[in-house]
């Protein structure tokens, strides 16, 4: 198994979900705070929103959960919610600023 690939190819996924109010992926917005693809195949992924009253709070965590099941070699994900640390415009990526005029 190589992980590394694995994580790849889930990175990969996770740049096709969009945060409906941003026209940038999640993993560009820096949402994503942690990839973790363990021996058995399990993954464990730690997220944020943009903040905790973000409209898709319910729903972003499981679409998420499916996209990275979708991976082959993934057995199975768990996606963990975090608020902290808070998120803030500084952890997205440059073509994430650059997209949204903040640089």
């Amino acid at each position: 198994m190589d992980k590394k690939k694995i994580e790849d190819d889930i990175i990969a996924k996770l740049k096709t979900v969009y945060d409906p109010e941003i026209p940038v992926d999640i993993y560009e917005l820096g949402l994503i705070y942690g990839v973790v693809v363990e021996d058995d195949g399990q993954v464990e992924v730690t997220m944020t929103l943009t903040s905790p009253s973000c409209p898709v709070a319910e729903s972003l965590p499981g679409d998420v959960k499916k996209k990275v099941e979708e991976v082959d070699e993934v057995k199975g994900a768990t996606v963990t919610l975090t608020f902290d640390p808070p998120w803030e415009k500084s952890m997205m990526s440059e073509e994430a600023q650059l997209e949204l005029g903040f640089m």
